[in-house]
């Protein structure tokens, strides 16, 4: 195949002339086949050293942030689990007494609100369950439905939402604001009294204020689901009790209290280990609550996406 030429015209400005571009002059010396031109012009295009575009260094940022931020929640949750454990934590004078004091705080200024919330929203969705299973025919699988979808998947849920809500949230903008005020002042709090005194007892109180509502509320479901459908006689109880005992099997029971377990873990630590993270200028600057409930919230799906998983697959 012969070489290929070309020309230029003379007296009109083109990018293809060497005054026009230096790049491209010393293509236009010599005649070149068309693929070998078409080589000599991208090779250098592509052996630039072009900066990464904009967004991806921003995405870059974000996510090197969040992860950041996630590791440092582990590790304080991490320290907040082993003090928990430790007979130290729970000394005679302030310790005890903070620790006591925040268990109350935690439970009964909502266990009342909760119980009754709880036994409203329950009673609607027996009602539906009860006459929809009824009108279809269905009335011997009501009792197995109510029990798995309100006992064992929705109480512990909405009972971790609300103790996040009502307590574990307000109280980490609590420690948060407290730790800005005593760095305003130049007194900075000390890692180890920080975890103890304001961290650990808030803790434990999320912790127990999950589990004993999810408990209480679960008794009370379990009560207005024997009364709409067995009424108040006490001969469908034999019935009941293998109908309730059908469904929660060794295996179902521990997943059901390992659910409920890492569900007040979860409330306890991942909004109280955050509020304790200086932000970039080393502030405790406050934070939204919206963007702490999505973290919270992501921790609970997980929980809940494995506890379906093992009791249904």
């Amino acid at each position: 195949m012969q070489d290929a030429v070309y020309p230029i015209a003379r007296g009109s400005p083109s990018v293809f002339s060497p005054c026009c571009s230096p790049l491209l002059s010393p293509l236009l010396t010599r005649p070149r086949p068309p693929m070998a031109f078409m080589r000599a012009i991208i090779r250098p295009a592509m052996n630039l050293d072009w900066p990464p575009p904009h967004f991806l260094v921003r995405w870059g940022r974000q996510l090197r942030a969040a992860w950041l931020s996630w590791w440092n929640v582990i590790l304080i949750g991490a320290e907040i689990l082993l003090l928990a454990v430790l007979p130290s934590s729970y000394r005679k004078g302030l310790q005890r007494t903070a620790v006591l004091t925040h268990l109350l705080r935690a439970t009964l200024p909502h266990i009342n609100s909760f119980l009754v919330l709880s036994a409203l929203v329950s009673l609607v969705l027996i009602r539906i369950v009860v006459a929809t299973a009824s009108s279809y025919g269905l009335s011997q699988y009501a009792l197995e439905v109510l029990v798995r979808t309100l006992v064992l998947e929705l109480i512990p849920l909405y009972a971790a939402m609300f103790v996040a809500l009502r307590y574990a949230l307000p109280g980490a903008q609590e420690v948060r604001r407290h730790l800005a005020e005593r760095l305003r002042e130049g007194c900075d709090v000390e890692h180890q009294q920080l975890l103890r005194s304001e961290l650990l007892p808030r803790a434990l109180g999320a912790t127990l204020s999950v589990m004993l509502l999810a408990g209480v509320s679960g008794v009370i479901a379990l009560v207005l689901t024997y009364i709409n459908v067995y009424g108040l006689s006490p001969w469908g109880l034999p019935e009941y009790t293998r109908g309730v005992g059908a469904v929660f099997t060794p295996a179902v029971s521990l997943i059901f209290a390992l659910k409920t377990l890492f569900f007040s873990l979860a409330v306890a630590i991942v909004p109280f280990a955050a509020s304790a993270q200086r932000d970039a200028q080393g502030r405790f600057s406050r934070r939204s609550d919206i963007s702490e409930f999505a973290r919270l919230l992501s921790v609970i799906l997980i929980v809940e996406v494995i506890s379906l998983v093992g009791n249904y697959y």
